[in-house]
Order: structure tokens, then sequence, then C-alpha cells
């Protein structure tokens, strides 16, 4: 039986990067961008691992969009995919957004009961959960600051759920000067509350996108792709039958030999 995975998806950039790997499985499983089926060529794969069926038959992802400014989370409220999320999943405050400062981030706590109650509905959704995807960048305010506080608030209320990070690292030359500190601060909280953390370097993306695809100065679009195209590819043996890795636990085991060593050497 497949075991759920909810997403949550933080900030500006986890947000993007969110909606593009929906669309990629989405493509990948024959769901339209209303959650209708367009065809049955599928119906051996594993979607409830994404997503569940609302009453009207709809695939309905399971995830969670979270942003403290509306400007990305209204783009895909009025997309084609409009009707493809639940829209009680969007959490939008009305302060424009965490200007790029962690502490601003991880301090918002006018929405963390929302944002409990609302994991915890998903929760509540599911059978048997496995875990939880989160996607994010680390160098801007919200995804790094209400990500930290998020991460910890699942750790500490989901203990046995495994909590896969997708973390997009600030990039050599940042445009923001506090990046370096978002990060910072933000890398500690994946070494403690994450089991396992996939990295994304801006820089790689952009040579990837130039060598593979011949795009000579990639876009965040051209960048958030290939990330989708790595996610989709990393959780394939969880969402279509397979006998070897279809389980986080099992990935986690091959892919994380063992946990950080921390030293009490002063």
């Amino acid at each position: 039986m497949p075991r759920e995975i909810i997403t949550l998806n933080i900030g500006q950039c986890g947000n993007q990067l969110g909606s593009d790997f929906f669309k990629k499985i989405c493509s990948e499983h024959g769901i339209l961008p209303d959650g209708s089926l367009s065809t049955n060529e599928f119906i051996d794969d594993r979607k409830d691992v994404f997503f569940y069926q609302a009453d009207d038959q709809r695939y309905v992802p399971r995830s969670i969009n979270i942003d403290l400014e509306p400007r990305v989370l209204d783009s895909i409220r009025t997309s084609v995919w409009s009707n493809f999320y639940n829209p009680e999943n969007f959490i939008i405050p009305t302060n424009n957004g965490a200007g790029n400062s962690w502490a601003n981030g991880y301090y918002t706590t006018e929405k963390m009961s929302e944002i409990e109650e609302i994991i915890d509905r998903e929760v509540e959704h599911c059978d048997s959960l496995e875990g939880f995807f989160f996607c994010h960048s680390i160098c801007g305010g919200t995804g790094s600051g209400l990500g930290s506080k998020i991460m910890e608030m699942i750790s500490e209320k989901y203990p046995k759920n495994i909590l896969t990070s997708f973390s997009v690292m600030v990039k050599e030359n940042p445009d923001v000067v506090v990046s370096p500190y978002n990060s910072i601060l933000t890398l500690r909280r994946l070494i403690t509350e994450c089991q396992s953390v996939v990295v994304f370097d801006n820089s790689a993306l952009a040579d990837i996108a130039h060598t593979q695809f011949g795009v000579d100065e990639a876009t965040v679009y051209d960048m958030n792709s290939i990330i989708s195209s790595s996610m989709s590819a990393f959780t394939a043996n969880l969402r279509f039958p397979s006998t070897l890795y279809n389980s986080l636990n099992s990935l986690m085991i091959h892919l994380c030999p063992s946990r950080f060593s921390q030293s009490n050497i002063k």
C-alpha cells in the first residue's frame, strides 16, 4: 500500500518550485489542470502518494502553499491550474513579506496556528503518512525564517515521519546582502530537523542549463524545470510500481549513510 507524502511550499522560490513539480508529475500520471484524468493508462500507478480524490473524483495535491506576500500565490490561483489546488491550503498573511530577513520570517507568529491546523487536517486525510516534502530557498526571508519555524514544529509534532527538504542555496554573488546570514541560520535547522536534505545550487543549475540544453542565460524558469525533473526522478519509485526503493525510508537508508556527528570540543 502506498504511503502518503505532504508537500509544503514555502516562500516565492518554494511555491514556484512546488508548482513546477506538481505540473511535472501530473503529466506523468495523466492528470489535467482541473484534476481530472486524461487517460486510464496509468491505473496501476500510485497517485495516492501525492494526491487524494475529492468527492467529485478530481485529484487534488497533498500540497500546502505558504508565503508572506501574495504575488506568487496569486499568480498560481489565477492560472490554468487554479482549480487544481485546495483553496483552503493557501496561506497568505496580510503583511508585505519578510523583507529578506530570517528573523522577520521566523518570528511571524500570527499565522502559525493556521499553518499547524492545515497540516493537521492534511495528515488526517492520509491513511498512512510517510513524511513531508519541504520546498524552499534558504537565502530569502520567508523560505529560510518561516521555513525554519515550520520545520521545528513538524519535527516536534510528527517525529516518526520523514522530513525531506529540497533546498535552493544562495548563489555565489547574492543580490541580497543578508543572504549568507539567512543561509547559516537555516542550515542549522536543516541539520537538526530534517532526515534528508537535497541541495540545489543556482550556479550549478545555470551550468547544466548551458551545457545540457544550450541556454546561454538561464532564467528562474529554466532552473526550476531542472529541479522539478530531479524531484520527479527522485520520487518515481514512490509513485510507480517498484520492488526497490519504493518508500522514503528505503531511500534514506541508502542515500543518508549516517547522521551528522556533532562534537563537544570547544
